[in-house]
């Protein structure tokens, strides 16, 4: 659980960074291959060619494939059209995926419970974020809920390799990280824009920051803390970002909050993930 806090408080900086100093500037193609590519080289040391089998590795590649390489190519286009509290808004889904795809993925039948803290969880966040939608909010909408499925398939689909095939977590990743670069290249070379590529410091720095520690180390711990706990609370958790990044993006950014239902909404969250560890210690 503490990961998953502690990735939730570093990504919350993401969506800021990128609305403000990337989107609409540099390609967003480029943009994801630059940043699964650091993450890449971060674990290169951890690439191990033995004791893996050929199944499992092409597993590990297309969890990268989704979770990092087509949901950042979603989730960068988004910012074109909608503004960061709307893309924070639009992730509310994100635990309805994560509950639903966890239990086809195990061939049992939906667990209700599940579920319906996932909802307490999406009710918190749209009582945060409802407000007005821009002229574009239906692309913007599409766009991320396209990022929180794969996104969702991806980190459930790692939870499941993880509890089929066993092994170090760090060696895993590498491979992750790596079927995320194939992916982001492959996109880059059909769809890129080379006109539009970083022309300051401060906009490599942030592709650097975002690839190294939002991506590299982040989604390493964010998926390792996925095998700790149980789907209801990874479907919860991932609501916990929409709290921190309108936060930050109220107090750095100064964009206007209305703190009246920020607070409601964060209680509600959290009463959502309390709510599900008693249901589950009864259970």
């Amino acid at each position: 659980m503490l990961y998953l806090i502690f990735v939730t408080i570093i990504w919350s900086f993401s969506f800021s960074f990128i609305a403000v100093y990337l989107s609409g500037q540099v390609d967003a193609w480029f943009a994801v291959v630059m940043r699964v590519l650091f993450a890449f080289m971060t674990f290169i040391p951890f690439l191990r060619f033995k004791n893996i089998r050929f199944k499992q590795m092409l597993l590990l590649m297309g969890v990268g494939a989704c979770q990092l390489g087509i949901m950042y190519f979603f989730y960068y286009n988004s910012f074109q059209y909608i503004l960061v509290p709307e893309v924070l808004l639009f992730t509310i889904f994100t635990p309805i995926y994560v509950t639903v795809i966890y239990d086809l993925l195990q061939h049992h039948p939906l667990r209700l419970s599940y579920l319906l803290m996932a909802i307490i969880a999406v009710i918190g966040a749209a009582i945060i974020r409802y407000d007005h939608i821009s002229a574009n909010f239906i692309i913007g909408f599409l766009l991320i809920q396209g990022a929180n499925i794969v996104f969702a398939l991806g980190q459930v689909g790692y939870k499941r390799i993880m509890e089929v095939y066993p092994m170090p977590q760090h060696q895993a990743f590498a491979w992750v990280y790596l079927g995320a670069v194939v992916v982001a290249i492959l996109g880059w070379l059909l769809f890129g824009d080379a006109s539009k590529l970083p022309t300051t410091s401060l906009q490599w720095g942030i592709i650097i920051w975002l690839g190294i520690v939002a991506s590299g180390v982040c989604y390493f711990l964010w998926n390792y803390g996925a095998t700790k706990v149980d789907s209801g609370t990874l479907a919860i958790m991932n609501n916990a970002v929409i709290p921190t990044g309108i936060l930050v993006n109220a107090v750095i950014w100064h964009q206007s909050i209305d703190w009246g239902r920020f607070l409601i909404g964060c209680t509600v969250i959290i009463f959502a993930l309390i709510l599900h560890n008693k249901f589950k210690r009864i259970k």
